[in-house]
Formats: C-alpha cells, sequence, structure tokens
C-alpha cells in the first residue's frame, strides 16, 4: 500500500480521510490541518504543536500551562506527573489549580458522599469554573482546551437526544465565551482522537492518556459507544455529526427565553 500523498511505502491510515499514509507525510498533514484550524477561526494549540506551530508561523503567542485537580486518585495524580513533565520540557509556565483548594473538597469525596452516579456532571460544573479561575488568576487572554472532533460529535449527540439545542451553538463554536466569559478556543475541534493520538506516539510525546476512572458510568459513555459504532461503518460520521451540529445552532437573531437564578431556599432579610 503507498501513501496517497507522496507515493512511498504508506505505514498508518489517517482516520480523518481514511486514506493510507507514510509517518512523515501524516506529521506534516496532521499539522498543517491544525494550523488551518487555527487561521480559520483565529485560535491557537495548546502542548507541543502549539509550541512548535508558535515558532513556524511566528503566531507570537505568550503560553502558560494551567492544570485542574480533581483529586481523582489513580487518574489525576498520574496525569499531572505528565504535565509537569511538559514544563520542564517545553519551558512553559505551569499552575495547578485544585478542587481541594477552590472548594474545600476532593473530587473523590464528592463521590463517597452522592455515590457514582452524574459523577460527571458535577465535575463539568466545576472543572469549567475552576479553568476560569485559574485563567483569570494568570491573567490569560485565552483558555485553550484539548477537545477533538470525537468530544464533539459526542457533546452534539448527547445534546439531539436531550433534546437541548439551545447548547448546539455554544457546543458547536470553535471560539465560546461571547456571554462575557473568558473565551475558550478549541483548535482539535476537526481532529480525529486517533490522529492525535498517532501524531504523539509518531513525535515521541509524553503525554497521558489514561480515562477517567468514574468515566464508564457517565450517560456521555452510551453516546461515545454509538459514535464509535457509527465510525466502524463510516470513519466520516464524525465531520457530519459536528457539521449537522453547526447546521442545527440557533441564529443569532433568535432570542432565547432567559432563565433566572434559582432563588430557593434563600430568605431575604
Amino acid at each position: 500500500m503507498k501513501c496517497y500523498q507522496c507515493g512511498e511505502r504508506a505505514s498508518v491510515k489517517c482516520a480523518k480521510t481514511n486514506e493510507p499514509t507514510c509517518v512523515a507525510c501524516f506529521v506534516k498533514w496532521f499539522e498543517e490541518d491544525v494550523h488551518k484550524t487555527i487561521l480559520t477561526c483565529s485560535i491557537f494549540k495548546h502542548a507541543y504543536v502549539l509550541n512548535k506551530l508558535n515558532r513556524d508561523y511566528d503566531y507570537g503567542l505568550d503560553l502558560l500551562l494551567l492544570s485542574i485537580d480533581e483529586g481523582i486518585t489513580g487518574y489525576r495524580d498520574d496525569s499531572l506527573k505528565a504535565v509537569e513533565r511538559n514544563e520542564v520540557e517545553y519551558g512553559i509556565p505551569l499552575t495547578i489549580v485544585s478542587y481541594k483548594d477552590l472548594y474545600g473538597w476532593t473530587m473523590d469525596e464528592i463521590v463517597s458522599k452522592i455515590g457514582k452516579k452524574n459523577n460527571c456532571t458535577f465535575c463539568g460544573v466545576f472543572r469549567r469554573q475552576a479553568l476560569d479561575r485559574g485563567a483569570f488568576k494568570l491573567g490569560a487572554a485565552k483558555i485553550v482546551t484539548g477537545h477533538n472532533a470525537d468530544d464533539m460529535a459526542e457533546t452534539i449527540l448527547l445534546n439531539v437526544l436531550r433534546g437541548d439545542v439551545g447548547r448546539l451553538q455554544r457546543c458547536t463554536n470553535a471560539i465560546t465565551g461571547a456571554d462575557g466569559t473568558l473565551p475558550r478556543a478549541k483548535p482539535l475541534k476537526y481532529s480525529y482522537e486517533k490522529d492525535i493520538v498517532m501524531y504523539a506516539h509518531f513525535k515521541k510525546l509524553d503525554y497521558f492518556c489514561t480515562e477517567c476512572i468514574y468515566a464508564p458510568n457517565a450517560y456521555r459513555n452510551n453516546a461515545r459507544v454509538y459514535v464509535k459504532d457509527l465510525e466502524r461503518v463510516r470513519p466520516q460520521v464524525i465531520l457530519d455529526l459536528i457539521r449537522s451540529g453547526e447546521s442545527l445552532a440557533i441564529r443569532s437573531e433568535v432570542e432565547m427565553p432567559q432563565v433566572s437564578n434559582c432563588t430557593r431556599g434563600f430568605k431575604h432579610q
């Protein structure tokens, strides 16, 4: 089998294009693919690729690493070690913000109280707030996350299944934050998870890819399994889901109902 770009012997198949390719062409294609997303959406990638593209394309970025410690034994404690090694290798300052410091408890302590149900719902709210607070503390202009095409497809499917069309706009945008919060960018929005892992493998990057120990109990896991089953039949389905979500998003001129803050349980003095 020959590489579809250079004609040399192919060693891998690109998950996004389903085309055979050699390692050199794959690495070049992946970096250019991310760069095109950056140019189109004015967003920037994190860690190694961002650091490399920042030099190659002269983005002129001042990069900072921000990691959230949820307090999940056997998961986050191991991943933080990899992030700390990245700080040394790439020379990018690292800040770690923990649930324990912010809220007074860890995710493990929460699970011990509520059981292994809806853990991801709680954690997602706490994590988003922790990222905002950590980024504001650093004086960052934008938060860049590693959400990939697989994540996007799962989230879109979940919102459709829940009938939550209002969230489609937020979950499909490459940049969010129009509501006044610190902007968040997703430069890997169109990059397949398999391609990201292959790129990290070929570049010998120090990365952590173990799944959270509470993830198998999440409702999202059902969407993940369904998307993977569809991908095996038709690899293009992940991008199709993303494009569908973008098309279904509510137009900016449509006024959505405003939700007020809950006052239940509070008494005015």
